[in-house]
């Protein structure tokens, strides 16, 4: 009988397998362009908005920013400035139709700022809003219909694990959006070092 530990050790297994098929799916296009995005607003204010899970994968992904040097924001801190049409704003929601989040990412198209968007639906209206896009694919679905879905899965014998809800798109999120300060990192010449100095150090 296997036991309750190695049950999850087997789940995040599956979890990381899921992950790597997820972002082998992600446009190499996409991603290369908001590469260059972040690149051209080094100076400029960046703005991360998320609701929920997506809002922690948001807000680890500013502090990593931070230590590269960019000026950078979470939506809902006290402390967010205005945003001008020389700044971006990066939105991260699996549905791409989260109220606030598109209701933050209008009013930056508004004032011309660039949006990113990372979402599982390209056609959704946070998409449409962004100037750029990067589908990220996720289970984006209510709890009963998660229910049915692994049942059924059961039934035909398919034993991948149940990422509930939004989890396998947080997840890919998290794991792309680290990917990316790593590349980041070697783009604006970096060095470790600097970024540890950007750490806080009164915690």
């Amino acid at each position: 009988m296997v036991s309750i530990g190695a049950e999850v050790k087997n789940v995040a297994f599956g979890f990381l397998t899921m992950v790597t098929q997820t972002i082998s799916k992600v446009s190499e296009e996409d991603l290369s362009k908001a590469v260059n995005i972040l690149k051209e607003h080094h100076g400029s204010k960046i703005l991360l908005i998320g609701m929920g899970r997506s809002g922690f994968v948001a807000k680890a992904f500013a502090l990593r920013l931070l230590h590269l040097g960019f000026d950078v924001y979470v939506l809902g801190d006290t402390l967010v400035p205005s945003i001008g049409q020389k700044d971006l704003v990066i939105a991260i929601s699996g549905s791409g139709t989260t109220r606030l989040i598109l209701v933050a990412a209008e009013a930056a198209k508004n004032v011309g700022a660039t949006v990113i968007a990372f979402t599982s639906f390209p056609d959704s209206p946070l998409a449409k809003l962004a100037d750029c896009v990067i589908e990220v694919k996720g289970r984006i679905i209510g709890e009963d219909e998660g229910r049915r879905d692994y049942f059924a899965r059961q039934i035909l014998g398919l034993h991948e694990p149940l990422a509930p809800l939004g989890t396998l798109f947080e997840d890919s999120c998290m794991v792309l959006l680290d990917a990316l300060i790593s590349v980041m990192i070697k783009e604006l010449n970096i060095t470790e070092e600097e970024m540890g100095k950007r750490h806080a150090n009164i915690e």
